[in-house]
């Protein structure tokens, strides 16, 4: 799954769409979704082919006076299947808390959608020991605010915030480490969910460590973000993908 954030114009989207097209055509096995700015969400909507639109944010609202959000019902308008929920950008620069990236996933899956629940640790919390304690808590909370049923149309995006833009990069071992600890962690409130929940990486994915990332057996697929908006470098990722069943 690409994350385009607010990068783009309707010169580059076009390009990027048409460089999709030609990706999802021989990408067979593998699921293919964008994150979109919203302004280009309709363009996106008309000229990808094979590629599934998610959208970056949504209002935990129905609608009414939140100048500024979106809502879910505008987003089903769109035919987006997957929205983020808490990226860590989204935690850190507006301060969202675990219950509002709950609140959110559930008006997600309460209207037909997957949401993508991003969770992570900051350097600080790592080095203090903190992390389990972090993740345990952010997964705590979607269980307190959303059904079985709402669960099990969820992906779970672990994104270490102090891999991203960083120049830090987390070990294959580190990021194996993580993603069974979710998993683990899932199981002790729903073991048949915890079989089956999608868990993908989001610590700035590439080509060069993609296809050692997406071969460990807890990693489920990958949030791209800046490699996502190269053609090139995402089609390089996808093929690495392609041994594999996973959400791209």
């Amino acid at each position: 799954m690409g994350n385009w954030k607010m990068n783009g114009s309707l010169l580059t989207i076009k390009t990027l769409c048409e460089a999709l097209n030609g990706i999802a055509d021989t990408s067979a096995h593998v699921d293919m979704a964008v994150c979109v700015p919203s302004p280009y969400l309709f363009y996106a909507r008309t000229n990808l082919k094979g590629v599934c639109l998610g959208a970056q944010n949504v209002s935990h609202h129905d609608d009414g006076a939140y100048t500024g959000e979106i809502s879910t019902s505008m987003l089903k308008d769109f035919d987006c299947q997957y929205v983020l929920a808490g990226h860590s950008e989204r935690r850190a620069l507006y301060a969202e808390t675990n219950v509002e990236v709950a609140l959110k996933a559930k008006k997600i899956t309460d209207a037909g959608m997957t949401a993508v629940v991003c969770i992570g640790e900051s350097l600080d919390q790592r080095l203090s020991g903190e992390l389990e304690k972090i993740l345990f808590e952010q997964i705590r909370v979607l269980f307190s605010y959303l059904s079985l049923k709402a669960l099990a149309n969820i992906v779970i995006a672990y994104e270490p915030v102090w891999a991203i833009g960083t120049g830090l990069a987390a070990t294959a071992n580190q990021i194996q480490d993580v993603h069974a600890f979710i998993r683990q962690t899932i199981t002790k409130f729903n073991e048949n969910l915890a079989k089956n929940v999608r868990i993908v990486y989001g610590g700035s994915l590439k080509p060069s460590n993609a296809a050692e990332i997406l071969a460990l057996d807890d990693v489920d697929g990958g949030l791209i973000g800046g490699a996502s908006l190269s053609g090139k470098d995402f089609g390089e990722i996808i093929n690495q993908a392609k041994r594999k069943t996973c959400l791209r």
